[in-house]
Protein backbone atom coordinates (compact mmCIF):
# COMPACT_ATOMS: atom_id res chain seq x y z
CA UNK A 1 0.00 0.00 0.00
CA UNK A 2 1.05 3.57 -0.69
CA UNK A 3 -0.03 6.69 1.18
CA UNK A 4 -0.97 9.94 -0.57
CA UNK A 5 -1.32 12.88 1.82
CA UNK A 6 -2.86 16.23 0.91
CA UNK A 7 -2.03 19.16 3.18
CA UNK A 8 -4.46 21.89 4.15
CA UNK A 9 -6.53 23.29 6.99
CA UNK A 10 -9.97 21.85 7.81
CA UNK A 11 -13.29 23.65 7.52
CA UNK A 12 -15.12 25.82 5.01
CA UNK A 13 -13.25 28.94 6.15
CA UNK A 14 -10.01 27.59 4.65
CA UNK A 15 -11.36 25.46 1.79
CA UNK A 16 -10.38 27.85 -1.01
CA UNK A 17 -7.04 28.97 0.48
CA UNK A 18 -3.81 28.66 -1.49
CA UNK A 19 -2.50 26.69 1.51
CA UNK A 20 -5.19 24.07 0.80
CA UNK A 21 -4.17 23.07 -2.72
CA UNK A 22 -3.00 19.72 -1.31
CA UNK A 23 -6.57 18.96 -0.21
CA UNK A 24 -7.80 19.97 -3.69
CA UNK A 25 -5.31 17.65 -5.36
CA UNK A 26 -6.40 14.67 -3.26
CA UNK A 27 -10.08 15.39 -3.91
CA UNK A 28 -9.40 15.32 -7.67
CA UNK A 29 -7.47 12.04 -7.41
CA UNK A 30 -10.22 10.46 -5.28
CA UNK A 31 -12.90 11.46 -7.79
CA UNK A 32 -10.96 10.28 -10.83
CA UNK A 33 -10.11 6.90 -9.37
CA UNK A 34 -13.53 6.20 -7.84
CA UNK A 35 -12.32 6.10 -4.27
CA UNK A 36 -14.61 4.93 -1.50
CA UNK A 37 -16.50 7.63 0.44
CA UNK A 38 -14.32 9.72 2.74
CA UNK A 39 -14.40 8.62 6.37
CA UNK A 40 -12.97 10.03 9.59
CA UNK A 41 -9.89 8.10 10.71
CA UNK A 42 -6.25 8.72 11.63
CA UNK A 43 -7.11 12.27 12.80
CA UNK A 44 -8.18 13.09 9.27
CA UNK A 45 -10.45 12.32 6.36
CA UNK A 46 -9.29 9.22 4.52
CA UNK A 47 -10.35 6.90 1.75
CA UNK A 48 -8.85 4.12 -0.33
CA UNK A 49 -8.55 3.66 -4.09
CA UNK A 50 -6.91 1.27 -6.48
CA UNK A 51 -4.76 3.44 -8.74
CA UNK A 52 -3.33 1.42 -11.57
CA UNK A 53 -2.36 -1.82 -9.85
CA UNK A 54 -1.60 -0.18 -6.49
CA UNK A 55 -3.75 0.11 -3.39
CA UNK A 56 -3.49 3.70 -2.16
CA UNK A 57 -4.67 5.30 1.08
CA UNK A 58 -5.61 8.96 0.59
CA UNK A 59 -5.39 11.11 3.72
CA UNK A 60 -6.31 14.73 4.45
CA UNK A 61 -5.15 15.52 8.03
CA UNK A 62 -7.74 17.48 10.04
CA UNK A 63 -5.27 18.49 12.74
CA UNK A 64 -4.59 21.89 11.13
CA UNK A 65 -1.45 22.34 9.11
CA UNK A 66 1.05 22.67 11.95
CA UNK A 67 0.17 19.23 13.37
CA UNK A 68 -0.20 17.30 10.09
CA UNK A 69 2.51 14.85 11.11
CA UNK A 70 0.36 13.34 13.85
CA UNK A 71 -2.20 12.09 11.32
CA UNK A 72 0.41 10.93 8.82
CA UNK A 73 2.38 9.01 11.46
CA UNK A 74 -0.75 7.28 12.75
CA UNK A 75 -1.80 6.10 9.26
CA UNK A 76 1.76 5.10 8.34
CA UNK A 77 2.18 3.02 11.49
CA UNK A 78 -1.24 1.34 11.17
CA UNK A 79 -0.57 0.12 7.63
CA UNK A 80 3.20 -0.31 8.12
CA UNK A 81 3.89 1.84 5.06
CA UNK A 82 7.56 2.55 4.39
CA UNK A 83 8.46 6.23 4.38
CA UNK A 84 9.39 6.13 0.70
CA UNK A 85 5.83 4.91 0.04
CA UNK A 86 4.46 8.24 1.29
CA UNK A 87 3.81 11.17 -1.07
CA UNK A 88 2.74 14.55 0.34
CA UNK A 89 0.95 17.08 -1.89
CA UNK A 90 1.54 20.63 -0.70
CA UNK A 91 1.66 24.28 -1.74
CA UNK A 92 5.08 25.61 -2.74
CA UNK A 93 5.87 29.32 -2.62
CA UNK A 94 9.18 28.89 -4.42
CA UNK A 95 7.58 27.46 -7.57
CA UNK A 96 5.74 29.50 -10.18
CA UNK A 97 1.96 29.04 -10.24
CA UNK A 98 0.76 25.91 -12.07
CA UNK A 99 4.16 24.19 -11.83
CA UNK A 100 4.72 20.76 -10.28
CA UNK A 101 7.97 19.31 -9.00
CA UNK A 102 8.35 15.93 -7.31
CA UNK A 103 11.29 15.18 -5.06
CA UNK A 104 12.24 12.89 -2.22
CA UNK A 105 13.49 14.39 1.03
CA UNK A 106 15.11 17.79 1.16
CA UNK A 107 14.36 20.85 3.23
CA UNK A 108 10.97 21.97 4.45
CA UNK A 109 11.34 25.57 3.18
CA UNK A 110 9.48 26.99 6.16
CA UNK A 111 6.37 24.88 5.44
CA UNK A 112 4.86 23.98 8.82
CA UNK A 113 3.01 20.94 7.48
CA UNK A 114 6.20 19.42 6.12
CA UNK A 115 8.07 20.32 9.29
CA UNK A 116 5.50 18.45 11.36
CA UNK A 117 5.60 15.36 9.14
CA UNK A 118 9.40 15.31 9.20
CA UNK A 119 9.39 15.58 13.00
CA UNK A 120 6.90 12.73 13.40
CA UNK A 121 7.91 10.38 10.58
CA UNK A 122 11.34 11.26 9.23
CA UNK A 123 12.40 13.23 6.18
CA UNK A 124 12.77 10.77 3.29
CA UNK A 125 9.21 10.87 2.00
CA UNK A 126 8.14 12.12 -1.44
CA UNK A 127 6.91 15.66 -1.93
CA UNK A 128 4.62 16.71 -4.78
CA UNK A 129 5.33 20.45 -4.71
CA UNK A 130 2.47 22.47 -6.21
CA UNK A 131 3.56 25.96 -7.22
CA UNK A 132 1.44 28.86 -6.01
CA UNK A 133 4.01 31.63 -6.58
CA UNK A 134 5.35 34.09 -4.01
CA UNK A 135 3.75 37.42 -3.04
CA UNK A 136 7.16 39.09 -3.40
CA UNK A 137 7.64 40.10 0.23
CA UNK A 138 8.26 37.71 3.11
CA UNK A 139 6.00 39.82 5.33
CA UNK A 140 3.06 39.09 3.01
CA UNK A 141 3.47 35.30 2.93
CA UNK A 142 1.15 34.45 5.86
CA UNK A 143 -1.77 36.42 4.46
CA UNK A 144 -1.04 35.21 0.92
CA UNK A 145 -1.23 31.48 1.69
CA UNK A 146 -4.26 31.88 3.97
CA UNK A 147 -6.24 33.81 1.36
CA UNK A 148 -8.35 32.14 -1.29
CA UNK A 149 -7.12 31.66 -4.82
CA UNK A 150 -8.27 34.55 -6.97
CA UNK A 151 -11.04 33.82 -9.46
CA UNK A 152 -8.49 34.21 -12.27
CA UNK A 153 -6.30 31.51 -10.71
CA UNK A 154 -8.96 28.83 -10.42
CA UNK A 155 -8.73 27.59 -14.05
CA UNK A 156 -5.07 26.59 -13.67
CA UNK A 157 -5.67 25.19 -10.17
CA UNK A 158 -8.41 22.93 -11.51
CA UNK A 159 -6.37 21.95 -14.56
CA UNK A 160 -3.33 21.10 -12.40
CA UNK A 161 -5.41 18.94 -10.06
CA UNK A 162 -7.04 17.19 -13.03
CA UNK A 163 -3.67 16.60 -14.71
CA UNK A 164 -2.30 15.03 -11.51
CA UNK A 165 -5.39 12.85 -11.20
CA UNK A 166 -4.93 11.70 -14.81
CA UNK A 167 -1.28 10.81 -14.16
CA UNK A 168 -1.67 9.41 -10.63
CA UNK A 169 -1.15 5.83 -11.80
CA UNK A 170 2.48 6.70 -12.59
CA UNK A 171 3.04 8.19 -9.15
CA UNK A 172 1.42 5.21 -7.44
CA UNK A 173 3.77 2.85 -9.28
CA UNK A 174 6.85 4.87 -8.26
CA UNK A 175 7.45 6.51 -11.64
CA UNK A 176 7.76 10.01 -10.21
CA UNK A 177 9.77 11.48 -13.11
CA UNK A 178 7.23 10.24 -15.67
CA UNK A 179 4.40 11.54 -13.48
CA UNK A 180 6.00 14.98 -13.30
CA UNK A 181 6.65 15.04 -17.04
CA UNK A 182 3.12 13.95 -17.94
CA UNK A 183 1.64 16.71 -15.77
CA UNK A 184 4.03 19.27 -17.29
CA UNK A 185 3.05 18.27 -20.84
CA UNK A 186 -0.64 18.39 -19.96
CA UNK A 187 -0.35 21.86 -18.41
CA UNK A 188 1.68 23.19 -21.33
CA UNK A 189 -0.93 21.80 -23.71
CA UNK A 190 -3.59 23.77 -21.86
CA UNK A 191 -1.56 26.97 -22.10
CA UNK A 192 -0.30 27.07 -18.54
CA UNK A 193 3.43 26.78 -19.23
CA UNK A 194 4.01 30.37 -18.10
CA UNK A 195 1.61 31.75 -15.53
CA UNK A 196 1.69 35.14 -13.86
CA UNK A 197 1.15 35.31 -10.10
CA UNK A 198 -2.52 36.20 -10.38
CA UNK A 199 -3.08 33.33 -12.76
CA UNK A 200 -3.43 34.79 -16.24
CA UNK A 201 -2.00 32.99 -19.21
CA UNK A 202 0.78 34.92 -20.99
CA UNK A 203 -0.29 37.41 -23.61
Amino acid sequence: MRLFVGLGNPGTRYAGNRHNIGFMALDAIARRHRAAPWRRKFQGDCTEAVIGSERVLLLKPLTFMNESGRAVAEAQRFYKIALDGVTVFHDELDLAPAKLRVKKGGGNAGHNGLRSITAQCGNEYWRARLGIGHPGDKALVHAYVLNDFAKAEMPWVEDLCDAMADAAELLASGEDARFQNKVHVAMAGRGWDEVKRVGEKPA
